[in-house]
């Protein structure tokens, strides 16, 4: 047998640190464990159910910290699915930013009047004690 009849590895498909070979699917090694490549993020209801609570819950939070933020993982995948999850959980959290920063508003305006000249109802009626 001549050396040109050995089929050879690509090196790409050598783990790195034991070469020992790897199927292009894997992401570690079956020998010594090394991740070879980021595991893709979670597509299951939990995961999207999870994410999207975080979208709903946090989103003045989620922007200061959007780096770190699941969604953009998700947006940012290969995979189609995943990233459609990470578009609805972008869009809930601007959603829920703006809804957040009415109430906000709505607060402050309503804690400015009752700071200024007593209590405004629901209805508009001023209650002064």
């Amino acid at each position: 047998m001549n050396e040109s009849s050995i089929p050879t590895i690509p090196q790409s498909l050598l783990c790195p640190v034991c070469h020992q070979p790897l199927q292009p699917e894997f992401y570690f090694c079956p020998n010594c464990g090394k991740s070879l490549k980021e595991k893709p993020p979670s597509t299951s209801a939990g995961a999207q159910i999870g994410l999207y609570l975080m979208s709903i819950i946090t989103p003045l939070l989620c922007f200061i910290t959007i780096g770190s933020w699941h969604g953009m993982k998700y947006f940012k995948s290969e995979d189609p699915h995943a990233k459609q999850i990470g578009i609805i959980s972008i869009i809930l959290m601007i959603i829920s930013t703006v809804v957040t920063s009415w109430f906000l508003y709505v607060f402050t305006l309503q804690l400015m009047q009752s700071l200024s000249g007593g209590l405004v109802g629901a209805g508009g009626e001023n209650f002064n004690f």
